[in-house]
């Protein structure tokens, strides 16, 4: 089976290349050999290509420059999706999708569930609601996987962040009161192939949208504490330094971010049987990576 990957560079592409299962023939294009935003070189790519299925882990992800940039967001995000789901439309073939809990207001004080209300606050998820809106209107075999706080080896994250300023200073202080989901890019990608997987088996998948994100629930400050304890253990920093508490006022971004950004993934175990992993684990596995080549 053929499957198209866009955005094959970025932090959860570069996963989906690394962990495709055998029995695939996969096509993984980054952004300089094809811009989703642009509607003749999609269509151009896909009907040369032709593909079984197309992952899209394309995406302008730069949340605070979404602000001033908000055309270039909504090109990449909306428009480009828009393009790959007529394309996938055209070829009667399904179209899997990433997204974000951004696409919230982050007021909530439950887990979000995927029928919950949206509210965007920012550009960055407007744009990626608007995108979630455009693949639905076009593509009608698609299913989108909003996840969050994505971490892994490649691009620019908060992991490598912390290690970064861990090794620099003996004391940082970290927004304590937003709180979500750390989800590696590998568990992701993990994620979409088992859905890839099961859809070969049943021709099918129930459509739509679905959560998936890491376990257990935690602010940026005790996401923090976990990486320089873990990094500690394995060698990456020479001391745990100390974290202070901060409020997210105390520490402004041009993009207001969502105090709350837990999601109920409980749909997709059920419909799917995936298991939604525990993101002590995953970054333990990552830091582990990062020692070899440390």
């Amino acid at each position: 089976m053929r499957v198209l990957i866009t955005g094959a560079h970025g932090q959860v592409g570069n996963e989906l290349m690394r962990c495709a299962p055998a029995g695939f023939e996969v096509v993984g294009l980054g952004s300089a050999e094809l811009d989703i935003a642009n509607t003749n070189q999609v269509a151009e790519v896909v009907a040369r290509i032709q593909p079984q299925l197309i992952i899209n882990a394309a995406a302008y992800t730069a949340v605070d420059k979404a602000e001033s940039d908000a055309a270039r967001a909504f090109a990449v995000n909306r428009d480009g999706v828009a393009n790959l789901a007529c394309a996938a439309e055209r070829l009667t073939i399904p179209l899997l999708h990433i997204s974000t809990d951004y696409v919230f207001a982050g007021d909530a004080a439950e887990p979000y569930r995927e029928s919950d209300s949206t509210g965007p606050t920012g550009v960055y998820g407007a744009s990626k609601l608007a995108g979630e809106q455009a693949l639905a209107e076009h593509c009608s075999r698609h299913l989108i996987l909003r996840t969050s706080w994505v971490f892994g080896v490649h691009g620019n994250n908060f992991v490598k962040t912390m290690l970064r300023l861990g090794r620099e200073r003996d004391e940082l202080s970290v927004v304590a009161d937003q709180h979500g989901g750390p989800t590696s890019a590998r568990s992701i990608a993990v994620a979409l192939w088992q859905l890839t997987q099961l859809y070969v088996q049943r021709g099918e998948l129930t459509w739509g949208v679905y959560h998936f994100s890491g376990l257990p629930a935690c602010s940026w400050h005790g996401f923090a504490e976990e990486i320089f304890q873990q990094a500690h253990e394995q060698g990456l920093i020479a001391r745990v330094p100390n974290v202070h508490r901060i409020r997210t006022e105390d520490y402004p971004t041009p993009a207001r971010r969502p105090q709350w950004s837990v999601l109920d993934c409980s749909r997709l175990s059920s419909m799917f049987g995936i298991a939604i992993p525990d993101w002590r684990i995953e970054l333990a596995d990552l830091l582990g990576e990062l020692t070899q080549t440390h």
